[in-house]
């Protein structure tokens, strides 16, 4: 019997793969606890649909982190924080800080977690922050830290 796994099986198939198995183990053991389902013309087909629209929501997200990467390319964004002597901040600058004054200033829409800072930023100055777009798009945010006036 053929089926198509649905999940990852150690040893007997990947997951989306369609393979030849002894019937009575696809009915009594994989098929009812899920790991695969029966290769008929019509699960063949949608797994192909599964597969373009899944290709299809890949290529948008990838799209959107380009235009994304390229309007904040050459933008500077500006961060106000309370400082006292040397320069030092009164608290921290972190990456919800600086998604907050993205949002703010660009009016471009960045989850905290796609900043990339080992550190929140403790000193006024002018830092490059890495910012990962989507997996494989990842750029450079120039932030200012400014004295709040």
């Amino acid at each position: 019997m053929r089926v198509i796994f649905v999940k990852d099986f150690p040893g007997k198939g990947k997951k989306e793969e369609i393979k030849e198995v002894r019937t009575g183990y696809a009915r009594n053991y994989l098929i009812p606890e899920g790991i695969a389902v029966e290769a008929t013309e019509h699960n063949i087909r949608l797994l192909k649909n599964q597969e373009h629209m899944l290709e299809a929501k890949k290529k948008k997200i990838l799209f959107h982190a380009k235009e994304t990467r390229n309007a904040l390319r050459d933008a500077s964004i500006t961060v106000n924080a309370k400082a006292g002597q040397d320069d030092k901040l009164f608290g921290a600058v972190t990456s919800e800080d600086i998604a907050e004054a993205i949002n703010k200033q660009k009016n471009v829409e960045i989850d905290k977690h796609q900043i990339l800072i080992e550190q929140p930023i403790k000193k006024l100055g002018i830092y490059k922050i890495p910012v990962r777009f989507s997996e494989e798009v990842s750029g450079e945010v120039k932030i200012w830290v400014v004295r709040e006036k």
